[in-house]
C-alpha cells in the first residue's frame, strides 16, 4: 500500500470524529426509519427512506473518502451497473462491454437495454483497445476481469475512449479502492460490489457508484431515488462496519495471495497459473504500473472438471460458495456459470486464514 492509501486507511475509521457531541456514541447508529418528524418547510432535511437515510449518509462518507470522490450506495453491484446505465444511456446509444467480464453485466444489456434501443459489442480485455471507441457513448472496462483475470490498460483506454467522445465506467470490485485506482488512471464513473472485500463478511449485498463529474452524480442520484433502486439501512450499517477492516483484511488477502500463487505456479497438479503477482503473467508489467497491489483472486487450471471439483470440495480451508472477497478463502468451477474457460479452471479468493495453515490446506487437497 502506497503512503496515499495508508493515510486514507488510518484517517478512515476517524471519521465520525468530526460530528460527535460530547457522550456520542463512537459505533454509527443504525437508523431504521421510513418516515421523519418533518413539520412546516421540508427543505434541508430527511424527508422519505427513499430519498436518504442517516445510515446511507455515512457508508457514502466512507466510500466518497476511500474513492476521493462522491459516491452513492446500492443495495447489489449489478443494481449501481444498472444506475449507470439507465441513468446515462438513451435510445440511439452504443456500449462497448469486456467479452471476459462479469457476465450478468452482458445479460442484463441484452435482455433489457437493448429493447429501449441500445446496441452493444463486446471485446475481450486483453486487446479491449484494438478498435478504437469511435461511435461508442460509454466504454465500460473490468480489470482485472472476473474470472479470467486479463487487464487493460485503464489510462490507454480513458485517453483513447474521451477523444471518441465516450464515457468510461470501470468496474472495480476485484481490486477495491485500496488496489487499484481507476478514476486517478483516467476513468470517468467507478462501479464496484461492496458485497465483495469492502464488508468483507458474506452477508449482504451492497455496491456503490462514485465520480468526480457533479451532473453525472446527480443523474444517478435522481434515477436512484425515482426507480427506488436504494439501499436498505441495516446492510448500509453492515458494509460500513465491514470498511473499518478493509484495509487490514486487504493487505492480508493480498499478500497470502502472492505467497500461495508463486508455489501453485510450481506444483505439479496444477495446469495453469493466473495471477497478476506473477512475474511471467502475461498482466504483469501493465499490473505493476496501474495497481497498487496484485489482488486476492487466483486463477488455476486443474486436469478435467472432476479434479476442479473434488479439490474445492476436499481443501478443509475453502468453502465452496460462489461470489469472492470473504474473509474465509473461497473457490468456484467458473465453467459451471457458462464462462468462456476451460472446464477445470477454478477462481480461488483468498481469505484471511494464516498464510501456512492455508497453503498446507490447499497442497493436501491437491495431493488427493
Amino acid at each position: 500500500m502506497n503512503d496515499s492509501s495508508s493515510a486514507r486507511a488510518a484517517q478512515l475509521a476517524h471519521l465520525r470524529r468530526a460530528e460527535l457531541a460530547k457522550g456520542d456514541p463512537v459505533a454509527l447508529p443504525l437508523t431504521m426509519a421510513s418516515m421523519f418528524h418533518l413539520p412546516g418547510d421540508p427543505a434541508g432535511f430527511a424527508q422519505y427512506g427513499r430519498f436518504s437515510n442517516p445510515t446511507w449518509d455515512a457508508v457514502e462518507k466512507m466510500l466518497s473518502h476511500l474513492e476521493d470522490a462522491p459516491a452513492l450506495g446500492f443495495p447489489s453491484g449489478m443494481a449501481a451497473n444498472a444506475a449507470v446505465f439507465f441513468a446515462l444511456l438513451q435510445s440511439g446509444d452504443r456500449i462497448l462491454l469486456p467479452s471476459d467480464g462479469y457476465y450478468t453485466t452482458r445479460v442484463l444489456t441484452e435482455r433489457f437495454l437493448t429493447r429501449l434501443g441500445v446496441t452493444y459489442d463486446t471485446r475481450p480485455t486483453a486487446t479491449f483497445l484494438d478498435g478504437g471507441f469511435e461511435g461508442y457513448r460509454l466504454v465500460f472496462v473490468e480489470t482485472p476481469a472476473n474470472p479470467s483475470l486479463d487487464i487493460c490498460d485503464i489510462a490507454a483506454v480513458a485517453k483513447a475512449a474521451h477523444a471518441a467522445g465516450a464515457l468510461v465506467v470501470a468496474d472495480n470490485t476485484t481490486m477495491t479502492p485500496y488496489g487499484q485506482r481507476p478514476l486517478e488512471l483516467g476513468a470517468d464513473i467507478i462501479v464496484a460490489a461492496d458485497t465483495k472485500a469492502p464488508n468483507g463478511h458474506s452477508d449482504v449485498l451492497f455496491g456503490h457508484v462514485a465520480s468526480r463529474d457533479a451532473d453525472i452524480m446527480a443523474a444517478i442520484s435522481d434515477w436512484r431515488k425515482l426507480a427506488g433502486g436504494i439501499p436498505g439501512p441495516f446492510e448500509a450499517w453492515l458494509v460500513h462496519r465491514g470498511l473499518e477492516t478493509l484495509h487490514v483484511r486487504f493487505e492480508r488477502m493480498c499478500n497470502t495471495a502472492e505467497a500461495v500463487a508463486s508455489r501453485l505456479l510450481d506444483h505439479k497438479a496444477v495446469k495453469a497459473v493466473r495471477f497478476p503477482g506473477l512475474a511471467d503473467d502475461p498482466t504483469h508489467n501493465l499490473a505493476r504500473a496501474q495497481m497498487e497491489r496484485f489482488g486476492f483472486l487466483i486463477g488455476l487450471t486443474l486436469g478435467s472438471q472432476g479434479q476442479a471439483e473434488r479439490f474445492i470440495d476436499g481443501c478443509a480451508l475453502i468453502q465452496p460458495a460462489t461470489s469472492f472477497g470473504g474473509v474465509h478463502t473461497s473457490a468456484e468451477r467458473r465453467a459451471r456459470w457458462g464462462d468462456a474457460v476451460e472446464p477445470g479452471f477454478v477462481r480461488l479468493s483468498i481469505g484471511c486464514e494464516p498464510t501456512e495453515d492455508l497453503w498446507a490446506a490447499i497442497d493436501a487437497a491437491l495431493a488427493e
